[in-house]
């Protein structure tokens, strides 16, 4: 046995030994962030733009496209976690969803149904249609209060004011304490990063206003903000505006930790474009979340979800994520993102 064996077996089994002796147990939560890629009825809604969704462009055999696309979003959001907790996620943030009915599709899928998901969603102004939503196992987490926040954003150019996605917060208990959840889907880079970084800007600040109001209530507060940002961790949106911070032990009163960071620092990815990876689904969480008193929800550690079958395996896009529409059809994938998520533990009683 080599050195570095010894000396792993050494620390499992010291680890063990304290953990016997301290006979503590814990309950272990996934939350989870996932783009579902847009996910469309086959019905054309005369008051949105559905008609150039994806879905809608299929000239044929949309009822079975739209089957197996809801069936592979329940895949995915059955298995987030399900390693370690032995269950899907408690709550599951999602974008890119044309309405409810969509959601209830997903979520009545054989895979799911047993979990009694409920939904939290409201129709907003996006010009495509599409919009954000939570997921919530009803016998873990209780809503309490829910509310949608409008972002507006104007083009530089004429003025007009540009309709984009509502930043989605909801209140409740996970398993009798109080958290805060926020769902974000934040304004693209359609014309380029530089051109488009002030509507992200907006919309960090808009979620900054969000928290701010809830630190104002509860100093406190156990928030999780999450979603697909369009930014990676060291833009100006999550530096400059919310601040958040990669290190732990940097965060201070009513700051922010974006555990992402360090994936990103390391090269991973939820997206890639141009054979470049950025990371712009992230899970970004609250100081008293971090804190060591496990008498309550706590932050455990981060994961990107990126399990083989959710990659492309062959041709150009080979390594990216298996994405559900491509060449103009349906292809049987999944997401043009990978899912995100955090683990919350909460120490048992004897």
């Amino acid at each position: 046995m080599n050195f570095l064996k010894l000396t792993f077996c050494i620390l499992t089994l010291s680890f063990l030994v304290t953990s016997n002796a301290q006979d503590k147990k814990f309950k272990i939560h996934t939350l989870a962030f996932y783009n579902l890629e847009n996910l469309f009825d086959t019905i054309n809604d005369p008051i949105k733009f559905d008609e150039y969704s994806p879905m809608m462009e299929l000239k044929t055999n949309r009822a079975d496209a739209f089957n197996q696309k809801t069936r592979n979003m329940a895949r995915v959001l059955s298995e987030i976690g399900k390693d370690i907790t032995q269950n899907s996620p408690a709550l599951i943030g999602v974008s890119e969803v044309e309405n409810k009915d969509v959601l209830e599709a997903v979520v009545n899928d054989s895979l799911l149904i047993e979990k009694d998901y409920g939904i939290v969603h409201y129709e907003s102004p996006d010009i495509r249609g599409i919009d954000v939503a939570l997921l919530y196992q009803k016998s873990l987490f209780t809503p309490i209060s829910t509310s949608s926040h409008v972002l507006k954003i104007y083009d530089d150019q004429d003025g007009k004011r540009i309709y984009t996605r509502d930043q989605l917060l909801v209140s409740g208990e996970l398993e009798g304490d109080l958290i805060h959840i926020i769902v974000n889907h934040w304004p693209s880079r359609r014309g380029g990063e530089a051109k488009s970084r002030s509507k992200r800007v907006a919309a960090a600040k808009l979620n900054k206003h969000i928290i701010d109001s809830l630190h104002a209530i509860d100093p406190y507060a156990k928030i999780l903000t999450m979603g697909d940002l369009n930014d990676n961790p060291n833009n100006s949106s999550l530096k400059d505006v919310l601040k958040t911070k990669r290190k732990r032990k940097k965060v201070g009163f009513k700051a922010l930790y974006n555990p992402f960071e360090n994936f990103y620092r390391n090269g991973l990815g939820t997206t890639a474009y141009r054979d470049s990876w950025s990371l712009f689904d992230q899970i970004i969480i609250s100081k008293p979340l971090l804190e060591k008193d496990y008498t309550s929800f706590r932050y455990y550690k981060a994961g990107i979800f990126n399990k083989n079958y959710l990659i492309t395996t062959k041709g150009k896009y080979k390594g990216y994520p298996f994405r559900s529409w491509s060449d103009g059809g349906f292809s049987n994938g999944f997401s043009d993102h990978f899912p995100v998520y955090v683990y919350l533990i909460k120490e048992v009683p004897n």
